[in-house]
């Protein structure tokens, strides 16, 4: 078990910059002025990106509560 909260700490601390956009998603968004456009869009797709996990993450976590009883 402390293997397993101890895996968690170093994925929960280990975030590095996520912000990333496809090529031609960056050329245009830079091209802008207004670069609150690209980081609303950035923001965008680390929420596509995580809600994923989460769910999965708390899926796994209920099935592993059911069979630890």
């Amino acid at each position: 078990m402390n293997k397993f909260k101890i895996l968690i700490l170093v994925f929960f601390f280990n975030l590095t910059d996520l912000f990333s956009q496809c090529a031609m998603c960056r050329a245009v968004l830079e091209s802008q002025e207004d670069q609150s456009i690209s980081e609303g869009l950035n923001d965008g797709i680390i929420y596509l990106m995580a809600i994923p996990y989460i769910v999965v993450g708390v899926i796994g976590f209920i099935i592993y509560k059911k069979f630890k009883k």
